[in-house]
């Protein structure tokens, strides 16, 4: 079910050590605030996963750093949906790119692909629509004995139903009590609608300017799937989508599904009453019970107006599984060409894990083998032996699906996973970033003051630091006992010499600003690998927001300190686990979602520091109730595009192995 869209990048490293002197420079000042707050539709938008930043041309690289890859202090500045189209532009290109760049992805090519046709009597559906009941393709694995590379071919055959035209409803109908019947559910299964934002008592075309919304009410039983989407032929108009239960619970919403249009598909495993919203980007209703709720506003320009056709379905569909046996550590890569615009992997529960409507291989680093290049695009790195599980959904007609599965590259190898933690400032290229290429970082010292803190107590923040990244991505990981073989050397510049620039050595540089990097985040990272193909890479953790007065933004540590806490303790544990975070993505890790109960080490930024910063009940860092925050399983972050549980534990401690 796709709930929102987000997209990401990657780039190739190329860094130098900054020159003693320049390295004891005093970091630049000018800490980015939010210039102006949110008003409450900016902040419902945020909510829903829909961005509220201008959005770049279609294709074209947006503003700002891959959120994929960052943490941001600020989501309302990213720009979500423009790195997806960017993303759709670039996939194909970098993948062919990459995948000629590296031995494994060479040999794969060069190996013919075993095909299975999918068994199920064309145009019929119910036969493997589920991992119950899923196709098993046997002999496929990473074993000697086994192929490791296939090509599923086969067709999805939805239930057949009329669209008809619908008259569009009166205004106003910009909100749940407002909306219009489509008698979706009651006297009809799909209808097509045209109509237009902007005519309404709250457009600028005939009203007060505070934003048009456009609702509608359907119903559906338990077992269909309704099918939203619009499009857009003439005219400015961007469109989000938006789908509520009566209550005004939001269930759903897409944005840029393709171009300016969107579309929803939503599974119904209950019975109910349902209401859709068609508005405009960067218009979105505060309460969609109060069809005068928007802002009208936006930056530049105020949210776009004009027609869109609305089609509307209630049916049953096919989805196709396919089941594929594994052992702990396989990695695999699946892409999609054809109709589906969903794929997805379940574990051996089976649970869904990465499920996609999107290329994503474009976050791979050069050395990944995974494959790309297609409608969608997922990977997954398995924990337990058993049955696991590729399926395709949310299209109609034949597809092609390509599934590969790899060993992680460091098993049986030496040396083994470096991470340094380099804390003396340095010359990195930080174009590999979106950055403006070569920049001098300050060093970890620079920052102390700013945190209460004097040059006397370096070496105990360091070691705070380094105890904390420790039991994060080691001792946790170990504990776990899913990888008898993880290795992983942790060292510092305090402590050790700088092993970079050696085989098997990954680097997270701590200090550093915004202005001195050029790169407008706290954190960021060279690239996702699930699998840790690249095994020298580098991260950023800049200082600049982190120790930023009290108050001037929930990601400044300086918020949560008083004179009661403990400082050491907390600004150790703070910083370790943005620094863990960092080295998760390069390690195989994607952000999970950052407003769900349960913490976790890759919660996204923009909003909610303080559970990634471990603070407790008491809003004070350095106190009692202080959490642990770990790996482990949460939701992927929804406006990423991304939907299942993930299991940030899992994803990276069969790639740090030996």
């Amino acid at each position: 079910m796709r709930r929102s869209v987000a997209t990401i990048s990657a780039a190739v490293l190329g860094l130098a050590l900054i020159t003693p002197a320049a390295a004891h420079a005093a970091p630049s000042t000018g800490t980015p605030t939010q210039d102006t707050p949110l008003s409450p539709a900016e902040k419902a938008s945020l909510a829903a996963g829909i961005g509220v930043a201008p959005k770049a041309p279609y294709g074209a690289k947006p503003k700002g750093p891959n959120p994929l890859l960052a943490e941001v202090a600020d989501a309302s500045k990213v720009d979500f949906a423009g790195w997806a189209n960017y993303m759709k532009v670039q996939a194909k290109a970098k993948t062919a790119t990459r995948l000629k760049a590296n031995s494994l992805a060479a040999a794969a090519a060069a190996t013919p692909a075993v095909v299975v046709d999918e068994d199920e009597i064309d145009g019929t559906y119910g036969g493997n629509d589920t991992p119950a009941n899923a196709q098993r393709v046997t002999g496929f694995g990473t074993g000697a004995a086994q192929y490791s590379k296939i090509r599923v071919l086969g067709s999805l055959d939805n239930e057949t139903i009329s669209t008809p035209a619908v008259p569009a409803p009166a205004e106003d109908n910009g909100s749940i009590t407002l909306a219009g019947d489509t008698g979706i559910g009651s006297i009809r299964n799909g209808a097509v609608i045209e109509s237009q934002i902007g005519d309404g008592p709250h457009g600028r075309q005939t009203g007060d300017g505070s934003n048009d919304f456009d609702f509608y009410k359907l119903s559906a039983p338990a077992g269909k799937t309704l099918t939203l989407k619009t499009a857009t032929p003439t005219g400015p108009l961007d469109t989000v989508l938006l789908l509520f239960a009566p209550d005004g619970t939001l269930v759903a919403s897409n944005d840029d599904f393709s171009g300016l249009d969107s579309q929803i598909t939503y599974d119904v495993t209950a019975a109910g009453t349902f209401y859709l919203a068609v508005v405009a980007y960067s218009g979105l209703p505060a309460d969609p019970f109060d069809s005068g709720s928007g802002d009208g506003i936006g930056d530049p320009s105020p949210p776009t107006e004009g027609p869109y056709t609305l089609t509307l379905t209630s049916v049953s569909v096919d989805k196709d599984f396919f089941a594929i046996k594994l052992k702990p550590g396989d990695v695999i890569g699946a892409s999609v060409k054809g109709s589906p615009t969903y794929l997805t992997v379940y574990d051996t529960v089976p649970r869904e894990v990465h499920g996609s409507d999107q290329d994503a291989s474009f976050i791979y680093p050069m050395d990944s083998p995974l494959p790309g290049g297609g409608n969608a695009v997922t990977d997954y790195v398995a924990t337990k032996a058993g049955w696991h599980y590729v399926g395709v959904a949310a299209g109609a007609g034949a597809y092609d699906i390509t599934v590969e599965a790899y060993r992680p590259p460091l098993q049986g190898t030496t040396p083994v996973q470096t991470l340094y933690l380099d804390f003396d400032g340095a010359r990195v290229n930080t174009g590999v970033f979106g950055g403006p290429g070569n920049r001098d970082l300050s060093p970890f010292a620079a920052f102390l003051a700013s945190w209460g803190l004097t040059r006397a107590d370096e070496d105990a923040l360091i070691d705070a630091v380094t105890a904390g990244v420790t039991e994060n991505i080691k001792k946790d990981l170990q504990a776990s006992g899913l990888n008898a073989k993880f290795k992983l050397k942790i060292k510092n510049s305090k402590d050790d010499a700088d092993p970079w620039g050696q085989a098997n050595v990954s680097r997270i540089v701590v200090g550093g600003t915004i202005d001195e990097s050029g790169v407008d985040t706290i954190g960021i990272a060279q690239s996702i690998d699930p699998g840790n193909f690249e095994t020298a890479e580098t991260a950023l953790v800049l200082l600049d927001v982190l120790s930023a007065p009290a108050g001037d933004s929930e990601a400044s540590l300086n918020t949560y300190l008083t004179p009661a806490s403990n400082r050491i303790a907390f600004l150790g544990q703070a910083l370790s686990n943005v620094i863990s975070h960092e080295a998760g993505h390069f390690f195989g890790d994607f952000h999970t979602d950052n407003e769900d109960a349960l913490p976790n080490l890759m919660d996204a930024g923009g909003t909610g520091f303080a559970t990634l910063f471990g603070v407790g009940p008491d809003g004070v860092g350095g106190s009692a109730d202080d959490v642990d925050v770990d790996f482990g399983d949460s939701a992927f972050l929804p406006a990423e595009g991304f939907t299942g549980t993930e299991d940030t534990l899992g994803r990276i401690v069969f790639g740090v192995t030996s």
